[in-house]
């Protein structure tokens, strides 16, 4: 790989310093003891960059730490020839240009040492204490030779669970994982791809959850490298092509930088270039690329209030593109982040971005948790109601990676865990809820009612019957959105369990696991009918409230179950004839019927989950058709599946499910997909009053801002 695949974002990013020589920096750390009052030439330069950060540091035990590191790893190569000494350097200068406090260089300097030298745990506690002793051991791998397949996962693992009681482990590994990439063009192109793979499924969701955007993104350019060769050079030649005197943002640049001098405003307006990565996502949702595409403004100013003054100037001097606008100050994101977004029109209907945010806001977007400093040293000067309760104002224990740590528990098998774990960490965006006794649930977009249940009460779970959103019954497979408020409603009949196409509307690997191995521990058939499953009952109540719902209050659950009018004829002529709520089958649907409690004959779609679950614990299907006529379009409406591609953003769900109403379509049922590569898939089983209707509704749903194509599927998909 040449210097540049190497180091991809090279070009585009502004340090405040070159990069370190490392063949240089292994000479100078092999020269030998240096006195005790003397800093060793070493580590001067992370010296230099901590200080910028941390003015008043005590830098004796970052020397005590790298005298203890490079003599225990002396001797040692890395397979790029330098010492190995010089991968612990890079490692904690990359965390001290990032801010990290004194701790966590000087553990990230040690970081290496019990794996793969004599120096041992104890050792480590004795010279710099339980902190550093806990950092180290959290980033330190399980042996293949102890573990075998399963030392990667489980070293993740072991990862996380540390991550959990300390974020800084996951600062160090991040760094350490960026070295790594950086110097990763030693390798075979098989492990390079492995490795980056890696990387991307894992290290880089968890640099974004931590905020850690300086990491996140340049792993992003060298996976990119790595995975996707032709793209990115693609992608590098037309960032070279664009290099111009002329660049429109320049012109833009130095308008902004005047009018919001003349208003008074003490701002710093910086041309931020857009990585490789970006500069890709761009090209591929545009199709053609303007001169602007290339980077965005950023402004940054000194108060909160100030954000705002700016904002306003620009939208009153300039154009501003509405639809651009996002208030991440107000509402910050779950890793910290916090920015005002918006665009205007420059000169020439050039269209830029801008981001406009204080100093903090930029050193906390950049480093995220890093930049806390410690996140654990608490002031004492401090009411202690005054520290942060609410799970997205808490950076010591985030929302995601509780509910992460939560699950990975029932994940006993190393394989279900690491699947899980990468699909978990697919779902980039989340949602916040609002629980009815005033707590609240994170959960990822695209989340049900069966998530949000799991969720709050764990297995309790299990007798989920329904729910309130927004102060109205709702199904266990109805979406949430962020902002909503949620009350589960539990039966109090303990014995009953979870139904088969709960797994259709579960988005978290919590709610997930708890249902499979709900089935998996009640194979004889002794769980209640998946047809029954989720009925309300008389005794249903919602929790944590232990008062029984009002008379009534959930007869319309009930009732999704209960007996109606099919039009369904069955092989059993004296049967009495249901519909299942968990498919809601309509004509033209394949019917197939179970004889079930009672004697009556429920009957689902062919394709239901249900039905498979019912054979499997030998349940005999009754043959079940419907009436003369009743396939006709004019009795039962135009039903049919479309497929929604889109690119992902806030609201789409909601912006799509407008849509699909203002076109007159009832949704029978609704799945969104993982992202993808940015990329999101809805899929809509809808009736409408007749087919005429039909090219209308995909226009509505295509003008939705986002969605780039909207197709007919080619088999229905599982409704519930």
């Amino acid at each position: 790989m040449s210097a540049e695949a190497a180091d991809p974002g090279a070009p585009l990013r502004r340090r405040s310093r070159p990069r370190i020589d490392l063949r240089r920096l292994g000479r100078v750390a092999l020269r030998g003891p240096v006195s005790r009052d003397r800093l060793p030439d070493a580590i001067s330069h992370v010296a230099e960059a901590h200080r910028a950060h941390h003015p008043d540091a005590d830098l004796t035990i970052l020397r005590r730490a790298y005298v203890l590191a490079e003599s225990s790893h002396r001797g040692q190569m890395r397979k790029s020839g330098e010492p190995y000494i010089t991968h612990p350097l890079a490692v904690t200068l990359i965390l001290a240009e990032l801010g990290a406090e004194t701790t966590t260089l000087t553990a990230s300097l040690l970081h290496d040492t019990v794996e793969d030298t004599e120096v041992t745990l104890d050792q480590v506690k004795e010279k710099f204490g339980d902190e550093v002793c806990y950092l180290v051991d959290g980033v330190t791998k399980l042996e293949k030779v102890d573990y075998g397949a399963a030392a990667e996962p489980e070293t993740f693992r072991k990862m996380l669970v540390a991550t959990g009681n300390d974020v800084r482990v996951m600062s160090i590994k991040l760094a350490d994982r960026l070295h790594n990439m950086r110097t990763l063009g030693v390798m075979r192109p098989e492990k390079q791809a492995r490795i980056a793979k890696v990387t991307r499924d894992v290290l880089i969701p968890l640099a974004e959850r931590l905020g850690v955007q300086a990491l996140k993104t340049e792993l992003e350019d060298l996976v990119f490298a790595i995975l996707h060769p032709e793209e990115y050079e693609e992608t590098r030649a037309l960032i070279a092509a664009a290099k111009s005197p002329d660049d429109p943002l320049e012109t833009i640049a130095d308008n902004v930088t005047h009018t919001l001098r003349d208003a008074g405003i003490s701002a710093e307006v910086l041309i931020r270039p857009r990585h490789f990565v970006s500069v890709h996502r761009v090209r591929r949702k545009r199709g053609e690329l303007r001169g602007t595409d290339f980077g965005r403004l950023l402004v940054l100013v000194g108060e909160d209030a100030d954000c705002y003054a700016v904002l306003g100037e620009l939208h009153t001097c300039f154009t501003p593109v509405i639809s651009e606008f996002k208030d991440f100050i107000a509402a910050p994101k779950f890793n910290l982040y916090q920015s005002l977004h918006t665009a205007v029109v420059g000169p020439g209907g050039a269209v830029a971005e801008v981001l406009i945010r204080t100093h903090r806001m930029h050193k906390v977007a950049e480093a995220g948790v890093v930049a806390l400093g410690n996140p654990y040293a608490q002031d004492p000067a401090a009411p202690p109601q005054s520290q942060p309760s609410d799970e997205r104002a808490d950076p010591t224990r985030p929302g995601w990676l509780s509910r992460l740590l939560d699950w990975q528990e029932s994940a006993t098998d190393p394989d279900t865990f690491w699947t899980t774990l990468r699909d978990d960490l697919a779902q980039d965006r989340e949602i916040t809820v609002f629980r009815t006794d005033g707590g609240t649930l994170g959960l990822p977009a695209g989340a049900s009612c069966v998530d949000a249940a799991y969720s709050q009460y764990g297995d309790r779970a299990h007798t989920a019957i329904g729910a309130r959103v927004n102060g109205r019954l709702a199904t266990l497979s109805t979406v949430l959105s962020d902002g909503d408020t949620v009350q589960l409603l539990l039966a109090q009949d303990t014995a009953s369990g979870p139904s088969p196409d709960w797994l259709d509307h579960a988005r978290t690997p919590a709610a997930r696991i708890a249902i499979t191995g709900w089935f998996t521990d009640h194979p004889d058939g002794a769980k209640p009918d998946p047809e029954t499953a989720g009925a309300a009952s008389p005794g249903a109540q919602s929790e944590p409230s232990s008062e029984r719902e009002a008379p009534g209050a959930a007869a319309p659950a009930r009732s999704r179950s209960g007996p109606r009018p099919t039009g369904v004829v069955v092989d059993d002529p004296n049967a009495q004839v249901r519909l299942a709520g968990c498919c809601t089958p309509v004509p033209p649907d394949e019917l197939t019927g179970f004889v079930v409690r009672g004697g009556a004959v429920t009957v689902h779609r062919r394709e239901c989950p249900a039905v498979t679950a019912m054979q499997e614990i030998g349940r005999a299907p009754v043959g079940a058709h419907w009436a003369v006529g009743e396939g006709r379009e004019s009795d039962a409406g135009c039903r049919v599946t479309l497929v929604a591609e889109s690119f992902g953003r806030p609201h789409l769900l909601a912006d799509l499910t407008e849509a699909i109403a203002t076109a007159d379509a009832a949704i029978v049922s609704a799945t969104v997909e993982p992202p993808s590569e940015q990329r999101v898939r809805h899929t809509y089983t809808l009736r409408l009053p007749d087919a005429a209707g039909l090219p209308g509704l995909m226009r509505a749903m295509r003008d939705v801002a986002g969605v780039y194509d909207v197709s007919r599927a080619q088999h229905p998909a599982p409704t519930g």
